[in-house]
Parts: structure tokens; C-alpha cells; sequence
């Protein structure tokens, strides 16, 4: 029992800055326990190998992604949708920087950039099939760049869960026995 009290390595923090160590990590455990063959495609897993590698993968990351994945009961689904999550946020961040990095170039050169044309610019970069959506973030009025990049993650978190949700629960499917 006191095995299982202790983490082997640090478990996934929320924000993910220390994914790229944790997957290393995660993969040698269960490959040093026998249980590599887990979080592969098209594996043989026995469903007492895929419980063990659950046990350990739930035990190593934060809580509020134990929360977030209570649904889940199959390691590779949850290595594959913390993968996805982790080049989201990676994403995300990246257009972020990018945004901030354009812009104090533009800035250096003596251009003069306002939150206004970070928030067009951003709203612009919206896919002809979220319209609707981008109307709907222009008529909220935001007044800085960052307080529409937090409601867009926010939006974004909120329609992830949704999808999880539904896929969990299709349309259609009886919840009474």
C-alpha cells in the first residue's frame, strides 16, 4: 500500500508546461512495468494490464485533469486526449506569441499598434464556417486583446466538454435501463 502512496515522478500539472518530461517518464514506467503495450494502437492489452496502466497514468497527473477525464477508463484514450490537449494549448499559445511578437516588431519600427488591431485581427483569422460565432465576439466589446484570448479559451474549454460529453452520451441513447 505505501507503493502506491508515492509518485515514481512529478504528475502532469493543469497548465502542462511539464508534459514533454511527463510523457517521457510515464512511457519508461510503463514500459519498465510490462505495460508499454498500453498506450499503442491496435494493442493486446489484457483488461488487467489497461486497469494497471490507469491506475498509474490517473495516479501521475493533477486533479483537475482526473476531473476533467473521470469518463475515461482506457489509457490509450486518455494518453491520446492529453496528447491533444497539451498540442492545443501549445497551439493556442503559439498564436498567442506570435500575435505579441508581430506586434512588437511592428511596434520597433515605429508602427503604431492598438488592442483595437489585435482584436480585429484576431476576430479575422475566424474560419468562414464560425460566422456567426466571430459576430458574436464583435458585439461583446472587448476593449483588450487579452480579455477576448481568455474568453476564447474559455468558449473553447467549454465546446471540448460539450464534444466529450456528447461522445460519451450520443444523441439518441437511452440513459434508463
Amino acid at each position: 500500500m505505501a507503493n502506491l502512496a508515492k509518485l515514481e515522478f512529478a504528475a502532469l500539472d493543469l497548465s502542462e508546461d511539464n508534459y514533454l518530461s511527463w510523457v517521457l517518464d510515464a512511457k519508461i514506467h510503463l514500459r519498465a512495468n510490462g505495460l508499454g503495450q498500453t498506450i499503442v494502437d491496435e494493442n493486446d492489452a489484457s483488461p488487467e494490464e489497461n486497469a494497471k496502466a490507469m491506475i498509474f497514468l490517473r495516479r501521475h497527473i493533477h486533479e483537475a485533469l482526473k476531473s476533467e477525464y473521470v469518463v475515461v477508463d482506457e489509457p490509450l484514450v486518455m494518453w491520446k486526449a492529453l496528447g491533444e490537449r497539451y498540442d492545443h494549448q501549445r497551439t493556442v499559445s503559439e498564436y498567442n506569441s506570435a500575435m505579441h511578437r508581430i506586434t512588437s516588431l511592428m511596434r520597433l519600427c515605429g508602427e503604431n499598434i492598438s488592442e483595437e488591431d489585435m482584436l480585429e485581427k484576431t476576430l479575422s483569422t475566424f474560419h468562414a464556417s464560425n460566422v456567426l460565432l466571430q459576430q458574436q465576439f464583435r458585439h461583446s466589446s472587448f476593449k483588450k486583446y487579452s480579455e477576448l484570448v481568455s474568453c476564447l479559451l474559455l468558449a473553447e474549454q467549454n465546446n471540448e466538454l460539450l464534444l466529450k460529453n456528447h461522445q460519451s452520451r450520443p444523441t439518441g441513447l437511452s440513459t434508463t435501463s
